[in-house]
């Protein structure tokens, strides 16, 4: 790694720093009683070198720059002390790895459960989530995605306020307690993906600023301050940053996979522009035979990211969340239309319907929540492994106010339609934690904050709703749980015991889960084209996929609150049905409301 701090076999270890705007910087270690101070060299392009002898893994360093204010390293492997503290020397060949042959899994078999590991157990640790494994591999979940670890100012986080993106942060253990989850998950057949943000730095412990303003172009400004500079004259040592970053978790971890928060944030006018670059890097980075798979967020829904080659295989990105499939799900679900729902709220069913069969939503319409601005690029060229989808995420139960999940505002017949849909669609599904049993606890929005930053937090998170008609008045407002207090933290602790058996949702997605797996999987992988959709003015939706090997996907499901009319029953072999529906002597069936039933024929001409 070109950046931070690397031991050597000689007791002596090597330190870099870029500080493109010091004269002079030192690094300072404390190794037990013994305290080193060594000068590092200016070398070309604003970069410090040196070295120190007599150190071993354990040791704590941190940066003196001019003489004045220490800091720690920006590519630290570990800040045991958090972020304002030094960092410590770590040896990142000390963890004994299984000799196992791991090489992930394709991303057809992906069925992806979002975590956050302090409040997915009550210890909130790396080791403590391991004991939970063996349930999400019961469930058919194959890959859990960790929301950020980068160390974070405080004791607790959602992990977007992360400003040293290689040090796990040390709250929920210990780098090699990492590595064991990664160990333990993939040794019960799970894949680790990680949630990273290379969009911007948190608002606290940011020492960047202080010795290489260069990270960063004033000119340009995003919802957390100056953006990421990857187009200025000291993008390569800024872009090179952030694409190590990536290779460190995928090689040093053994990670499978990264989901990329918010590109949409990240200003580029560069041909290729980063992330383009660091999924072409990635690409090349992977050895044969390895699946490392990299996941966009991305609003602006551009389909380029998204290109296949002629064997179905990722250019670039792998896979995109699909916030549209959501957003229309929201609204049939719920029928809230406050904010960015509004741009739905005329055809929810219709744009559910899309997204599951043609990927986005938003295809280059006007979208009136944006001001009228087109958004989208076509998607029917684009196979369903391409788009991600979710009927919860942690944005969207943790960005309400009070933190529901959509258990607590969907019918439960309308809910358990919708996630039969959503299982069985041939894109691959994201769960969040919590939701195959049903969870009651809320997920809200927390953080550990100094004081000064803490309250403008706090005030800031009340004023945010003051537009929703609920909390229109001083009063409501107050009762929207304050980010930094303790308990708001607690309250968002998964109670397990929920999940004891017998559970309605367990079984559901168990069941769904199971059919996924058997008989959709084993003709993803080849499939060449989008699906078809119609829905009717009952709240009729058909969905018809094309899948590879000759086979063909038929979906049924009737939102409206009347038994439908006689429609034809579609062929093949039945996957789910929410209910017995038997076909009349024609082969019509009549589907009761909030009843689905899939269908898989296979042997068809292609």
């Amino acid at each position: 790694m070109p950046f931070g701090a690397e031991l050597a076999g000689d007791a002596t270890a090597q330190f870099r720093l870029w500080a493109p705007a010091a004269t002079q910087v030192e690094v300072e270690i404390v190794q037990g009683e013994n305290r080193i101070n060594a000068a590092l060299a200016a070398t070309e392009g604003g970069w410090f070198r040196g070295s120190a002898g007599n150190v071993q893994a354990g040791a704590r360093y941190a940066f003196r720059i001019d003489g004045g204010l220490l800091v720690p390293d920006p590519a630290s492997r570990y800040n045991p002390d958090d972020v304002h503290a030094p960092s410590m020397l770590v040896d990142p060949l000390s963890f004994s790895w299984d000799a196992r042959d791991w090489n992930g899994r394709p991303w057809e078999q992906a069925v992806m459960y979002e975590l956050h590991v302090g409040t997915f157990t009550a210890e909130g640790t790396f080791r403590a989530a391991i004991g939970r494994l063996d349930h999400l591999a019961s469930l058919g979940v194959t890959a859990i995605e960790l929301m950020p670890l980068a160390d974070f100012p405080g004791t607790r986080n959602w992990g977007y306020d992360g400003v040293l993106p290689f040090a796990p942060d040390a709250t929920y253990g210990t780098p090699e307690d990492l590595k064991l989850l990664v160990q333990c998950a993939h040794a019960r057949g799970l894949m680790v993906l990680l949630d990273v943000v290379y969009n911007h730095f948190g608002p606290e412990g940011n020492y960047l600023h202080c010795y290489a303003p260069a990270f960063f172009n004033p000119l340009r400004q995003t919802p957390w301050g100056a953006a990421i500079d990857f187009d200025g004259p000291h993008a390569r040592t800024v872009r090179d940053f952030f694409i190590h970053n990536a290779l460190y978790w995928l090689e040093e971890f053994r990670m499978d996979g990264l989901r990329l928060d918010a590109v949409h944030a990240i200003a580029d006018d560069t041909k290729p522009d980063f992330i383009a670059e660091l999924c072409a890097t990635v690409r090349l980075r992977t050895p044969a035979g390895r699946h490392a798979h990299i996941v966009l967020e991305n609003d602006r829904n551009q389909a380029r990211y998204l290109a296949r080659d002629a064997q179905r295989r990722p250019l670039l990105a792998t896979a995109q969340w699909n916030d549209d499939l959501h957003h229309a799900a929201h609204i049939v679900l719920t029928a809230e239309t406050d904010g960015y729902y509004a741009d739905y709220a005329d055809a929810p069913l219709r744009y559910f319907g899309r997204c599951l069969a043609e990927g986005f939503g938003y295809q280059g319409e006007a979208s009136a929540f944006r001001g009228g601005i087109e958004r989208g690029d076509a998607s029917t060229h684009l196979p369903a492994a391409a788009f991600v989808s979710f009927l919860q995420t942690h944005d969207q139960v943790g960005n309400r106010a009070l933190g529901e999940r959509i258990g607590q505002l969907a019918a439960r017949e309308r809910l358990k339609a919708a996630i039969a849909c959503w299982l069985l669609a041939p894109a691959p599904p994201l769960l969040f934690m919590g939701e195959e049993f049903g969870a009651s606890t809320p997920f809200l929005y927390f953080c550990d904050f100094g004081p000064e930053l803490a309250a403008a937090v706090a005030r800031g998170r009340r004023e945010e709703f003051a537009r929703f008609e609920r909390f229109s008045d001083p009063g409501s407002r107050a009762s929207i749980p304050d980010p930094n207090d303790p308990e708001t933290f607690r309250r968002s602790k998964l109670d397990w015991n929920e999940a004891r058996e017998p559970n309605e949702y367990l079984a559901l997605y168990r069941r769904c889960l199971a059919a996924r797996h058997r008989y959709i999987v084993p003709h993803l992988a080849q499939q060449r084209r989008s699906g078809t959709f119609r829905v009717d003015n009952e709240g009729v939706l058909a969905v018809d996929w094309v899948l590879g090997d000759g086979a063909a996907l038929h979906l049924r499901a009737n939102f409206g609150s009347e038994p439908t009319a006689r429609m034809p029953r579609p062929g093949g072999l039945t996957l789910f049905e929410s209910e017995p529906l038997a076909a009349d002597a024609a082969g019509f069936i009549q589907l009761p409301s909030y009843a689905v039933i899939v269908m898989l024929e296979t042997d068809l001409k292609q």
